[in-house]
């Protein structure tokens, strides 16, 4: 065949599959592809080796499998197990479930703050409470990305995922309030960044049935892909690139439920197969630590033998993005909703709220039986906090009757550190997020506060709260509430500053730990190692628009369709040559 029919050829084929993706993909809930790892040989051999199956490695991997073989490893197992636990009705069961085989890993940061880490495929889309929001422009000009590229990619995940909410009774009233305040203008449903308020998009459909990132799997090629459930990734393997003595990632050594390990390894016969590492934010700086590439001395603290790589800026810039929520019983009925509408003013803070799910299931035995020996894991004392906690169990409960506010800090400016805390990647390293620790963040949370009290006083909402109760007056009922474990202050009753302190949560947005421009390139390239690249939100400088699951999901698309096209310009090349 004529070397430039069969150009265009492969290129035609490619680009058949990179747009339309494969005729024969399976369903979901029906992959054929999905298996435990325990079925997994000793040894196997991929093109492609995602580390990760969650918000990022799902999209990554369906696109990959287009034009290559690739295998997913997820600690974590499958939503479609049980397909009821992911409907709205369930959305704090499902959260708040920190068993040690649950979907939902709690941690607590050395902040005092509790945070959970998901591990199941489909990763956080899995838990979130599935509002949809693109980036702002700004944020896809400094990424240095395509943008009619990144327009695809996110049409490419709205297609399978996404739809318009059903906007009610307390959401709309919201609104309203949003508006009477100056949050304006409205914009309606749109999924892009604007000023103002708008609907955006969510993940659950009008049945109130979430769909996840590993629906995305839809579009792979079942032939080509393999996913391997309970598969807990422990070490990166390395080989020295000829004549350049840079490391090279070659392989995985995984270990499955029964503890037996495997070693997935990259075949050999084309150049440009690839480590991606799609663990998200604490799992991917936390394995390349493990793997032997960080910190040098950090390492030797810990025997992580050899050491790869001294590369200081692995686990740093950790981000989380600070909330801070108000509660408000209603004497109305309220409907069941989550993140439907973001409030996006001129400062830096995002106003979101949700209606009518119950709170009571946060201070149940098991949950905080959880805290309780996480603390103990790290050493941490907790018998005044285990005696505080069985008093509260008898003390309170809060109805479904109620709508909830929550102001969320753009960036932020504050940042932290991840370091291990031992070596088993089971366990969740030491991270610190150092909230509120920049006055810009901490001035953002009080304009944001300030915006909240003002919804909850505006006529418009006033349906939905007992007449004589005030905005600030609620914000002082969360002071009571085991909501992190950072000491109360007296002042914070009458100073906002203090307040924004106390009562810190996070949103589940953290990011940072392999940045952009620190720990990879701009094609999210490992610095100084070959075959090994990062593609989650751990490469994040800052959280992307109002919640960052949208970007992410696009990320793995946009990085799949791109490391297509370079195998195809590595192969191209190489047959002129």
């Amino acid at each position: 065949m004529d070397f430039h029919i069969l150009r265009l050829f492969r290129f035609v084929s490619v680009a058949v599959f990179i747009f339309q993706g494969s005729c024969y993909s399976d369903k979901a809930g029906y992959y054929s592809f999905l298996k435990d790892a325990t079925s997994a040989p000793t040894l196997s051999h991929f093109d492609y080796i995602v580390i990760g199956g969650g918000t990022a490695g799902c999209a990554l991997a369906a696109t990959l499998s287009q034009n290559a073989t690739v295998l997913v490893l997820e600690r974590g197992g499958s939503p479609y197990d049980n397909p009821t636990a992911t409907d709205i009705g369930n959305f704090l069961n499902t959260f708040l479930n920190t068993t040690p085989n649950s979907w939902s890993q709690l941690f607590i940061s050395e902040d005092g703050v509790f945070n959970s880490r998901a591990r199941v495929l489909g990763g956080g889309t899995v838990l979130n409470a599935g509002f949809y929001s693109r980036a702002e422009e700004d944020y896809v000009v400094e990424s240095g990305w395509n943008r009619e590229e990144v327009e695809a990619a996110y049409e490419w995940v709205e297609k399978k995922l996404v739809f318009e909410p059903e906007i009610k009774g307390w959401q709309r009233a919201f609104i309203d309030g949003l508006l009477e305040v100056g949050v304006t203008p409205y914009n309606g449903f749109t999924y892009e960044h604007v000023s103002g308020t708008k609907v955006g998009g969510t993940i659950f459909d009008g049945d109130g049935r979430r769909h996840t990132a590993a629906n995305l799997l839809e579009y792979s090629d079942p032939k080509k892909l393999t996913v391997y459930l309970h598969a807990s990734a422990h070490k990166i393997l390395f080989t020295t690139t000829t004549g350049t003595m840079r490391p090279k990632a070659n392989g995985v050594i995984f270990q499955d439920a029964k503890g037996v390990f495997h070693t997935a390894k990259l075949a050999a016969h084309n150049a440009q197969n690839e480590v991606i590492l799609s663990a998200g934010a604490i799992a991917s700086p936390q394995l390349l630590l493990l793997s032997g590439v960080g910190p040098a001395a950090h390492l030797a603290d810990h025997g992580v033998e050899p050491v790869i790589l001294d590369q200081p800026m692995v686990g740093q810039g950790m981000g989380d993005n600070p909330m801070n929520a108000v509660l408000i019983p209603s004497p109305e009925p309220v409907e069941v909703s989550l993140v439907q509408v973001a409030g996006i003013p001129h400062f830096g803070s995002y106003i979101e709220g949700l209606s009518g799910l119950s709170l009571s299931i946060g201070l149940t035995d098991g949950f905080f039986d959880g805290v309780i020996n996480l603390l103990n894991e790290i050493k941490l004392p907790t018998k005044t906090l285990s005696n505080f906690f069985k008093l509260l169990n008898f003390q309170f409960n809060i109805t479904t009757q109620a709508g909830g506010m929550i102001q969320k800090v753009s960036g932020p400016i504050s940042r932290g550190h991840l370091e291990l805390r031992n070596t088993n990647p089971d366990d969740n390293p030491s991270v610190t997020f150092n909230y509120y620790q920049e006055p810009d963040d901490l001035n953002n949370c009080v304009e944001g506060l300030s915006a909240i009290i003002k919804v909850i006083n505006s006529k418009k909402y006033s349906k939905y709260k007992f007449p004589g109760v005030t905005g600030r007056g609620l914000l002082d009922l969360i002071l009571a509430l085991p909501i992190n474990l950072r000491p109360r202050h007296i002042n914070s009753l009458f100073d906002l500053k203090q307040y924004c302190k106390d009562t810190v949560m996070t949103i589940y947005h953290y990011h940072g730990g392999c940045q952009v421009g620190k720990v990879v390139d701009n094609d999210y390239k490992v610095l100084g190692i070959d075959a090994l690249r990062v593609v989650d939100a751990s490469t994040f400088l800052k959280t992307p628009g109002t919640n960052p699951q949208a970007t992410i999901m696009m990320l793995g698309r946009y990085m799949g369709k791109k490391i297509l096209q370079e195998r195809v310009d590595f192969l191209e090349t190489k047959e002129e040559l």
